[in-house]
């Protein structure tokens, strides 16, 4: 039997239907490689260093870095340019790009992927997310960091060594206003911090927990598999948040990733942290989005803005606790 759900963070209702996961081919692994080439050398692999712009950032002991930080190359937001926007007809409408683009290269392993570094180099990132988020917020004409993981070429990774792209810009999206608002609108104080009381009471959808972070495969989740992480301690930002929170995020990432591939094999995954934008504060509540690419959109998604998720939340979470129970 299908339900409907409805998403709090986003306002959009999801199709729970698990009836259609009994669909021959259900489910979608990395069929495709990353890269078309892969004669030439790696240019996030160590000793290829020169085949990036200088490093913004590194972290880890002197001459062996750890994870880096570096312009992009195909950046899609360069320049210091405020956001104006101009009207060049009744249905023209167009606005300056100035902003931020760098790439996060997460390991000097070109195989590491989240899911596969230890818990002080998952700390290593978050503090680099961390101190990147803070540099962006300097300058005057941004307002709002955006930081991605694209793993697998059906979730838009191009290299295959693993990486995060961190993009600083200048006006704040349409999904981060909408969850401001959302949690704006929301009567029962913190939107997340309700939702981590009511799923540890229910029990059935939580994956892993500890004294600081908790994983959800939320009531209303769009695809299947999909995760949400939230710090317990309340903040509106990522990068004013505690090093202890960060540190815990990452390492809870790092295991329900693992748990991720554990249970599904080798598939393409978008992580996405929102945080609220600089100069923004309450009420929100950061948190990071997991979202597994087993499935495709279709027409109906497209057209209507209905997810169709066929394995429901509640079976996802008990395959993935599973898979914890017996690491």
């Amino acid at each position: 039997m299908s339900e409907l759900r409805l998403d709090p963070l986003s306002g959009r209702w999801v199709v729970v239907t698990s009836a259609r996961a009994t669909r021959p081919y259900a489910f979608l692994s990395r069929s495709a490689p990353v890269q078309h080439d892969t004669s030439r050398p790696c240019p996030f692999c160590p000793g290829h260093e020169e085949a990036t712009p200088p490093a913004l950032e590194t972290y880890g002991p002197s001459g062996n870095w750890l994870v880096r930080v570096v312009p992009n190359l195909y950046p899609a937001f360069e320049g210091d340019d405020p956001f104006v926007v101009v009207n060049r007809g009744p249905v023209f409408t167009q606005a300056t790009a100035g902003g931020i683009h760098e790439v996060l290269v997460l390991s000097p392993d070109h195989d590491a992927s989240w899911a596969m570094i230890g818990d002080e180099q998952a700390g290593l990132v978050m503090a680099a997310l961390r101190d990147r988020i803070e540099e962006h917020s300097q300058h005057p004409n941004l307002r709002y960091s955006q930081a991605i993981v694209n793993f697998g070429r059906e979730a838009g990774a191009s290299l295959e060594h693993p990486h995060g792209q961190l993009l600083g810009l200048s006006f704040v999206p349409r999904e981060l206003a909408e969850e401001q608002a959302r949690f704006a609108r929301f009567g029962g104080g913190c939107l997340l911090c309700t939702t981590v009381e009511a799923e540890e009471a229910a029990g059935h959808r939580v994956i892993f927990a500890d004294d600081r972070t908790v994983v959800i495969c939320p009531f209303w989740s769009a695809v299947p598999y999909e995760m949400l992480v939230i710090p317990r301690g309340h903040s509106a930002h990522l990068y004013r948040s505690p090093t202890e929170d960060l540190v815990s995020v990452g390492r809870a990432l790092k295991h329900s990733l693992r748990t991720l591939r554990d249970r599904l094999g080798d598939v393409a995954y978008n992580i996405v942290f929102h945080s609220a934008p600089y100069r923004g504060n309450e009420p929100y509540h950061w948190h990071t989005h997991v979202w597994p690419k087993v499935t495709t959109i279709a027409g109906f998604e497209m057209g209507t803005g209905v997810a169709i998720n066929i394995v429901a939340p509640e079976m996802a979470a008990e395959d993935l606790r599973l898979k914890v129970s017996a690491a």
